[in-house]
């Protein structure tokens, strides 16, 4: 399970960055990145990548919104290998979406690591610490639903 988070450094000339040595042995060799929600990326490697799949693969072909999410996930999807310093390039579109400058995060996120950009994170976090009750009563109706 990936926990924590960890700020790195980007080469912003070649888009390559490392993956924090916390998170490498989970990961493994082969990873794949694509675009996350609120502008983040998401790095997962190949065997939770194929749960990930199966979940949205699934879903009806009827449904607009299983589309949306198959092209959203799938179709910025990129195949990604690890160096032996668990360097790795992030793909200049993904950069992009996700405007990653210098200095990025990448935060544990259970089967998945975030990536953000270091400003986007902090503020992520500033409104998580302020609405996290709010957002916790939200998810506890839900479960009572």
């Amino acid at each position: 399970m990936f926990l924590g988070n960890y700020t790195q450094k980007l080469n912003i000339k070649k888009g390559r960055t490392a993956v924090p040595a916390k998170f490498r042995s989970l990961l493994g060799k082969k990873a794949v990145i694509t675009k996350g929600y609120e502008g983040s990326l998401i790095l997962v490697s190949l065997i939770s990548w194929k749960k990930v799949t199966e979940g949205i693969t699934n879903k009806s072909l009827l449904s607009g919104p299983s589309r949306s999410a198959d092209r959203f996930l799938l179709g910025n999807a990129f195949e990604i290998s690890l160096d032996k310093q668990g360097r790795f390039i992030i793909p200049v579109d993904l950069r992009s979406y996700a405007k990653l400058g210098k200095e990025i995060v990448f935060a544990g996120a259970g089967s998945r690591i975030e990536i953000w950009e270091k400003e986007s994170w902090q503020k992520q976090q500033k409104y998580l610490t302020e609405n996290i009750a709010q957002i916790s009563e939200k998810l506890d109706e839900k479960k009572s639903q």
